[in-house]
């Protein structure tokens, strides 16, 4: 490992950012700083710390110290909070700086964002992350928009990032990753909502069986385990994404029914609290979700 000069600032220090953090400092890149509202949060403020200790990343007071600290900023917040952190962090960027949206949200609203940031004369790239950041870290597939993708893809692929430059065009590698979320999200919930029925009658492996029989190739048992795990730790952020892709339908004048509808399951899995359930780690499979829904009271 060679470390390298570039510095890169965090807007948000959750999953996301802590994992690519890791795999940016383990690949040498020498500087890393991170801003993040909760940092001082009871409960949140302490993970928050720790994974900043872990991975040697500076933990910045203020917006204006992470952009002043950092050549190109990542922002790696919930979707419904990525248009006021670009708001937040504006007028402290200008020229010379990336600044590059890693956030679910919809193409419209990134084409919102990269106004906000260009305006300041900063360099804006949309990002669609393509897959769920752990286990891959900073390797993690990501699909880049815009005039100035073919830079962020050639400026971190010394580390390893591997970053596919698609459409100068902002708004279609959202685009993409929206309407792929609609398949991947919608499986989740109907995969947990198949087992909650099924294993009233201790059914799931005959329904399991059934499916290998139609779609070969698929261990069904092993997709449950990990697709109910994901609505468990992330329904909430899930659910506000599904939000994002059912207001996309809609100006498209696509009624979003499916949409809705794995919206309303994942907030489910948050308004019961399954999540605080199991500390915020993912589950080792769907029958602890269903030991742990039997202590819950309103099951629906």
């Amino acid at each position: 490992m060679t470390e390298n000069g570039l510095s890169i600032g965090f807007v948000g220090f959750g999953e996301a950012g802590f994992h690519i953090a890791k795999g940016l400092r383990q690949a040498g890149v020498a500087r890393l700083a991170a801003y993040d509202i909760n940092t001082r949060t009871p409960g949140l403020g302490e993970r928050i710390r720790e994974r900043a200790a872990e991975t040697a990343t500076h933990l910045a007071e203020t917006n204006e110290e992470l952009i002043r600290s950092c050549e190109i900023v990542l922002s790696v917040v919930t979707s419904d909070q990525a248009a006021l952190a670009a708001e937040q962090n504006a007028p402290y960027l200008g020229t010379g700086r990336l600044y590059a949206d890693l956030n679910s949200v919809s193409p419209a609203l990134k084409q919102s964002i990269a106004r906000t940031i260009t305006a300041t004369g900063a360099r804006f790239v949309e990002i669609a992350v393509m897959a769920p950041v752990p286990p891959y870290g900073h390797r993690v597939p990501m699909l880049a928009g815009g005039e100035a993708a073919g830079e962020f893809a050639e400026r971190l692929a010394p580390f390893g990032m591997r970053v596919e430059v698609g459409a100068r065009e902002i708004g279609v590698a959202a685009a993409t990753k929206m309407f792929r979320s609609i398949m991947v999200k919608g499986m989740e919930a109907l995969i947990t909502e198949c087992v909650l029925g099924a294993s009233r009658y201790g059914a799931e492996s005959r329904v399991f069986a059934s499916l290998a029989e139609s779609f070969p190739g698929i261990n069904w048992h092993e997709l449950a385990d990990y697709m109910v795990g994901r609505v468990v730790v992330h329904g909430e952020r899930r659910a506000r994404e599904m939000e994002e892709a059912a207001e996309t339908l809609r100006s498209l004048g696509i009624e979003p029914i499916m949409a809705e509808a794995t919206a309303r399951r994942m907030d489910w899995s948050a308004q019961i609290g399954l999540k605080a359930r199991f500390g915020g780690e993912t589950p080792r499979g769907y029958r602890e979700v269903l030991d742990a829904l039997g202590g819950i009271a309103a099951v629906k």
